[in-house]
């Protein structure tokens, strides 16, 4: 059985198919609702905005021209609907976010050649990244995202947010400056306890 190209699906769904539209929905649901979760630190908010962007594209569907990948489109959207959600909520401070941040083991002890143990270390490391993004501005945050866990390139990233690719680079640069700054002071505060 062959797999209906994301343009095919399109265009169905613009003909009022709704299976096409839960099968372009379920293709992405995934992806979204991870995108929308590291960009908002909450399931339920994720899920939240998930259903935003979605319906985002479903408003906006028609004026797809396909000059893009879907994917890339659908992006910009998401990107620009989670910035939206972030500056609406009240962000919180770096000084009360530092002490939540967990301990994390450096990694230098024998037991971590166990693989549970390793396992743990990752979901550490991944927690204390989240943690991390939250304190930034919901762009900068947005520009990490894009990058990392989407591996967007920074052209892709500026076609997106529609701004100019140094601007991308630069905040992408300065964002993991900042996030650099508030794990050492973490460390150094979780030393001092």
């Amino acid at each position: 059985m062959f797999k209906s190209s994301d343009w095919q699906l399109i265009q169905k769904a613009l003909s009022g198919s709704e299976r096409s539209w839960s099968k372009l929905v379920r293709r992405y649901q995934g992806e979204v609702f991870n995108h929308a979760f590291r960009m908002t630190g909450s399931e339920q908010d994720a899920f939240d905005l998930m259903q935003e962007i979605f319906l985002s594209v479903f408003r906006n569907l028609p004026g797809f021209r396909g000059d893009a990948k879907f994917r890339t489109w659908l992006y910009r959207i998401a990107s620009n609907r989670s910035i939206d959600f972030l500056r609406k909520r009240k962000l919180p401070t770096v000084e009360n976010e530092i002490d939540n941040l967990p301990e994390y083991s450096d990694g230098n002890h024998n037991e971590n050649i166990y693989p549970q143990h390793q396992q743990l270390q990752q979901q550490q490391s991944n927690q204390i990244i989240l943690q991390l993004m939250e304190q930034l501005s919901p762009d900068h945050r947005c520009i990490l995202e894009l990058k990392f866990y989407q591996q967007f390139t920074f052209d892709e990233i500026s076609q997106q947010l529609g701004i100019p690719g140094n601007t991308v680079k630069t905040r992408f640069y300065s964002s993991l400056g900042k996030m650099k700054n508030i794990a050492e002071k973490a460390h150094v505060k979780s030393a001092l306890v």
